[in-house]
């Protein structure tokens, strides 16, 4: 911290209780100066040499037959008009960063200017802020956290501008210049000064400066950042961390903190700056989860809907980034449940349709540069899927989300972005477990969400176990795991040739996706060709063993309950009485496979109960 002393002579200055000041002098006063609520005891020849404000009003004062002069909203108060009374006597005054802007606008009021006398004290701290002041890091925070009690005077006097333009400045210097000492904040480092590089091997990060702006009130943080900005030397990344460290300090972790009414209007005030401060590129600089923190922030403390607009146009470009905990957003009215899922909505429809105008630009130059980005939009709609799943599964304990609400956001999701509905079928479950009152042309319309075609081994037997879901869709669910079952048999008849029955290879979805959805489409070719090779592995053993019984293995497994023993009695049957379509109770949706294969050809055998197996929806 730089200092600067002014005159030579002993401090003479004494108090007499809280509100007397006067000068120790053989001489007696013949001027009492009142500043607020203090009375100044002082003699008119030094006060009168160096200030022409003084020079007017001391000379009213005669005019009016009285000895006392009185200044009202003096700049500084009390402190700062005792330094310019103890230069005029030549006393020894110390400037330091928190006293020089004071003095500076205690001066200006006082008009102790050059024409009144040569080196006067406007002059010697003018030199001692361009010179010490704006040339220190630290320093200049200070005295620019110091203007805002000093208005409108520090803005009229430029000390306000002057400091910003130093600090921005000082931004984008090589970090190899900045020098470090031992603080209280960034893990125990501060920067204190910007010199020369000296070869030191310790070298401070590029953002060395955000914590430090982070001590300054929101007005002058919005000046100081606009200037940073301006430079053009900084990139959108490191803006976006200043911003949120920023956030981080200033913006209360409680929601009663947030919303207090003594503070809600500032909250209001610091988040429309920070996401005004936003880096213009809307794809870069700040991550997906810090923009649904501001977002749900925004919503909280009531901020404007120009705002909101702004965010969620930011955030649709990364959506798939997201995190599900980072779309809980609180509903804005109680009516709507506990999250707004609508909202949520919005993002989804916002990020599918920003992606679908990529694509219908068109690939047809097949270049690494285009493929590259071919590649990354296929796995962000895969995470897109994962992300709106998991939310659904969240929001589904809601008992206040509307079925509307639930299909829309799940239809909003493309059908590429589920390879497989596991995560589907366990948000399905949740809300139906959680509302159990629904009608039967709601839940039909609920389970119609779900292709069975693409539900795992252990969904598909969860789902046939399953007391909430409609017989309708239990029934899909055993077909399908019987033709698929079917369909091996007669392909391994087929291929082999032989009086066993293995099981040829099959690539479908749900058991290539059995495992967790990648996010690269390369993947899933890699991860569909390794569970075919353990499939041929399995089925030679079955071989071995006498695979004559392995389809009767698979069955009975999805016999174990007495409930599926009962829907495939009824369907069997039902096939056996005649085709005459009486069974259509039990018949599939659109999305049920055909019913061309004729699994009453094999006989399932039982096996030995596995009541000790559980079962789980990946």
């Amino acid at each position: 911290m730089k200092f600067m002393k002014l005159g030579s002579k002993p401090d003479a200055f004494q108090s007499d209780g809280a509100d007397v000041r006067y000068v120790i002098s053989d001489l007696a006063t013949d001027v009492i100066v009142h500043v607020s609520e203090v009375k100044f005891y002082l003699h008119k020849f030094p006060l009168l040499s160096k200030s022409s404000k003084l020079q007017r009003l001391v000379i009213k004062a005669t005019e009016e037959g009285t000895d006392e002069v009185h200044i009202d909203g003096f700049p500084g108060g009390v402190t700062a008009f005792e330094i310019c009374a103890k230069f005029c006597y030549g006393m020894v005054v110390t400037l330091s960063p928190h006293n020089v802007v004071a003095a500076r606008c205690a001066a200006e009021y006082l008009e102790m200017t050059e024409d009144v006398d040569k080196g006067n004290l406007i002059f010697k701290i003018d030199v001692f802020i361009n010179s010490s002041i704006l040339r220190s890091w630290k320093d200049s925070i200070i005295v620019l956290q110091s203007t805002k009690a000093l208005l409108p005077w520090s803005e009229e006097l430029k000390v306000i501008g002057r400091c910003i333009d130093a600090i921005a400045s000082k931004t984008s210097v090589d970090p190899a210049n900045v020098t470090w000492s031992y603080s209280h904040s960034r893990k125990g480092m501060s920067c204190t000064e910007i010199v020369e590089s000296t070869g030191r091997a310790s070298i401070a990060p590029k953002d060395w400066w955000v914590e430090d702006l982070c001590e300054l009130d929101v007005d002058l943080y919005k000046r100081v950042m606009v200037a940073v900005k301006s430079k053009g030397r900084m990139s959108p990344e490191l803006i976006g961390e200043a911003l949120k460290a920023y956030a981080v300090r200033w913006l209360p972790d409680s929601y009663d903190a947030l919303v207090a009414e003594d503070y809600m209007r500032r909250n209001q005030c610091l988040v429309e700056t920070i996401i005004w401060l936003l880096p213009s590129d809307k794809t870069s600089g700040c991550s997906c989860r810090f923009l649904l923190k501001l977002l749900k922030v925004a919503i909280l403390v009531g901020a404007g809907q120009h705002v909101k607009e702004e965010l969620m146009r930011r955030i649709s470009f990364q959506l798939h980034k997201a995190s599900v905990k980072d779309l809980l957003l609180p509903a804005a009215s109680p009516s709507d449940g506990a999250h707004d899922v609508k909202l949520v909505h919005n993002l989804v429809q916002r990020f599918v349709a920003r992606t679908a105008m990529s694509h219908n630009g068109g690939f047809v130059e097949k270049s690494d540069d285009k493929m590259i980005e071919l590649n990354f939009e296929q796995e962000s709609t895969l995470a897109l899927g994962e992300l709106v799943d998991g939310y659904l599964s969240e929001v589904a304990s809601d008992p206040d989300l509307s079925l509307s609400t639930f299909v829309e956001l799940a239809t909003a999701v493309p059908e590429a972005a589920r390879p497989v509905h596991d995560s589907l079928y366990s948000a399905v479950d949740a809300y139906l477990k959680e509302h159990p009152n629904i009608s039967k042309a709601d839940k039909k319309k609920i389970c119609g969400l779900i292709d069975v075609k693409k539900l795992s081994t252990d969904a598909s037997m969860h789902a046939t176990q399953n007391d909430r879901l409609p017989l309708r869709l239990v029934v899909q669910v055993l077909f399908f795991q019987q033709l698929r079952a079917g369909s091996s048999n007669a392909l391994a008849l087929t291929d082999g040739g032989g009086h066993t029955c293995a099981k040829p290879i099959m690539k479908d979805q749900s058991d290539i996706c059995e495992r967790r959805i990648p996010r690269h489409p390369n993947s899933l070719n890699k991860q569909a060709t390794s569970l075919s090779a353990r499939e041929v592995e399995h089925r030679k053993s079955e071989h071995r063993g006498g695979g004559r019984n392995s389809f009767k293995d698979q069955l009975g497994g999805f016999l174990l309950q007495s409930r599926s023993r009962r829907i495939f009695d009824k369907i069997w049957s039902s096939k056996g009485q005649g085709e005459n379509g009486k069974g259509s109770e039990t018949s599939g949706s659109s999305q049920s496979p055909p019913l061309s294969a004729k699994p009453a050809d094999v006989k399932p055998s039982p096996l030995p109960p596995l009541r000790n197996r559980r079962y789980s929806v990946s």
